[in-house]
């Protein structure tokens, strides 16, 4: 690190869990972000604040005026911008030593492996099951944690997945692929403004804690938050014998 890089990570240096060790671990680290949206926007700004050196944001969605009220990565100005470009603007704002990769597309299939291939840590920021499925079989299949968020209307949540460890449960464990459930989009129910901050923000967290090795990182576990009484529920999440994804 040079200079100004040891003064912009000061704080970070100053803890002894990280240090100058953990920081060039960070900077050195390789982070796929699905989704530029809600929990994409503070996710993104965290890990670009703390200096992981490359993010790559994957997102085929454009900026719209209803964004606005709770995707704190765009700005009133480039509503009709893809979201991927505005993510990039901002994140390069904040830190101009990092490299941001923009991807206006819906990632699936050989697509989506390469991207997962390629990356230290996944943070899954998106707003549909097929999608999370589909990341979470990318993540299984090359051994890459997934830090898994989801907010909707007042309430929240949050696990991270990592096959590395054996033992360790996978999104599929925990949402059976067969298993219908309802899809709800914010566009219908809506979402509480901050919740997204929340949630995203702690999948940063996560997202840094593994690429230290450092802490006691959300794997075998489901943190729930009703944020309309700001009550945290916690559940163990076990490893299905019978998943068909991870078993």
């Amino acid at each position: 690190m040079n200079d100004n890089q040891l003064l912009r990570y000061s704080r970070h240096i100053l803890l002894e869990h990280i240090g100058i060790e953990g920081q060039e671990k960070i900077n050195a680290a390789r982070a796929l972000i699905i989704g530029a949206g809600g929990l994409g926007s503070p996710a993104a700004l965290y890990l670009a604040s703390a200096g992981v050196g490359r993010i790559t944001l994957v997102d085929n969605d454009t900026v719209d005026l209803t964004n606005l009220q709770r995707q704190i990565l765009h700005t009133t100005e480039r509503v009709g911008q893809t979201k991927v470009r505005s993510g990039q603007q901002s994140l390069q704002q904040i830190n101009p030593d990092i490299h941001v990769i923009a991807l206006q597309e819906r990632a699936d299939g050989q697509r989506l492996e390469a991207l997962v291939q390629d990356a230290d840590v996944v943070l899954d920021c998106c707003d549909n099951f097929v999608t999370r499925h589909a990341v979470n079989a990318a993540c299984i299949k090359f051994g890459v944690p997934l830090v898994s968020g989801a907010a909707i209307g007042f309430d929240g949540q949050i696990s991270v997945f990592d096959q590395r460890n054996s033992n360790a449960p996978c999104y599929a464990c925990l949402f059976p692929p067969q298993q219908q459930f309802e899809e709800v989009l914010c566009s219908g129910m809506g979402v509480f403004a901050p919740l997204v901050g929340i949630i995203g923000t702690m999948q940063a967290a996560e997202a840094l804690k593994l690429i230290m090795k450092i802490g006691q990182p959300l794997i075998g576990r489901l943190l729930m938050l009703d944020a309309m009484n700001m009550e945290w529920t916690q559940i163990k999440i076990n490893k299905n014998p019978a998943c068909p994804v991870c078993s």
